[in-house]
């Protein structure tokens, strides 16, 4: 196991970025300390050899022009918070609006767009990097001072585990997740389309982008993706997805409890990826909206060159009652985990 760090380039602040490398098993995963960022995942294949399995840029002048939060830590709160706008405790909070009239991934400056406080560690099984960030009260219009440290690393078995925590001087909405865009044939080599997706998901947030609401069955219906389908299949099947899905699942199970919702293979390469969370839910995302885009040196990206699944709290439950709540204080810290499981 192994553990390197080097310079990445410096921001227009003149604050300087890293990159970190880190090596188990027969993984190698590289990230930046600029939105606590995955840059680069590298995956063996039974098929031939490895390849980089995350779409992303080769500088960090892409990181930090980026409009699809490549690999990126988002929060406070991830995915989108209707209107900009939520009442707790009697009191209506206003957020920075940069998704139209409502508050996507945090707002204008979310984690994404931060250097966080970065370092590196070893344990038994793996190799780690713990990353750090302060928040100060009324940042983007949320309430509370918070510190989040989210900690991302290999262990020995090939598992890309994730650990996220905050904690907040008063009651505030958190919903920390990672927005990694997945190719498991190689970033850049064309689309996800051919990859097969299993759910883990008998429920989904029924939702537009107004607001959220409830939960509904998934049986029958569009959205259900209980058995192992390909993705254009599914997507030709059911109409109703509007060309691609970007749509929040109930992971079935306990919440708070480690368990799988998801996985994810391509055929070609023979890669396989399996999702585990204990968050309540997660986003499934075809990467429709990735208008073309020049990504790693020699690869070129546009709609549906990557996926997301990403293990959060429901869009919306700040508005929401019915949602499972994810208002968080100092009685109440958030603690959530992920594990990323691949063989081939």
């Amino acid at each position: 196991m192994k553990i390197a760090k080097k310079n990445f380039g410096m921001l227009s602040s003149g604050k300087k970025a890293r990159l970190f490398i880190l090596k188990a098993g027969d993984l190698r995963l590289v990230m930046t300390n600029y939105g606590a960022s995955l840059v680069a995942l590298y995956v063996p294949s039974s098929r031939g050899p490895e390849e980089d399995v995350l779409l992303g840029y080769g500088t960090l002048a892409g990181y930090a022009s980026d409009r699809f939060f490549f690999g990126s830590t988002v929060g406070r709160y991830s995915n989108r918070i209707a209107n900009g706008t939520f009442t707790l405790n009697g009191r209506t909070y206003t957020l920075d609006k940069n998704d139209g009239k409502h508050t996507l991934h945090g707002g204008l400056r979310g984690f994404s767009r931060r250097l966080w406080k970065a370092e590196g560690y070893e344990e038994k099984d793996g190799v780690f990097v713990r990353f750090e960030i302060s928040s100060p009260d009324g940042d983007g219009g949320f309430p509370g001072k918070l510190r989040a440290v989210v900690s991302y690393g290999l262990s020995k078995s090939n598992e890309l585990i994730v650990d996220y925590s905050a904690d907040v001087d008063k009651p505030c909405p958190v919903s920390l997740t990672n927005h990694a865009y997945f190719n498991l044939a190689g970033e850049g080599r064309g689309d996800i389309l051919s990859h097969e997706a299993l759910l883990y998901a008998s429920r989904y947030a029924a939702l537009g982008r107004e607001s959220a609401g409830t939960l509904a069955d998934v049986e029958g219906g569009p959205f259900d993706l209980r058995t192992r389908t390909a993705i254009k299949d599914a997507m030709a099947r059911f109409p109703e997805t509007g060309g691609g899905f970007d749509h929040c699942f109930a992971a079935d199970g306990e919440a708070g409890k480690l368990r799988p919702f998801a996985e994810i293979s391509d055929p070609l390469s023979r890669r396989r990826m399996r999702l585990f969370s204990t968050h309540p839910g997660f986003q499934f995302y075809t990467g429709n909206a990735i208008t073309p885009v020049a990504g790693k040196p020699g690869s070129f990206y546009e709609k549906h060159s990557g996926l997301c699944l990403e293990p959060q709290f429901f869009p919306d439950t700040p508005n929401q009652a019915a949602f499972p709540p994810c208002v968080f204080s100092p009685e109440r810290k958030f603690h959530e985990r992920s594990l990323y499981s691949f063989d081939w």
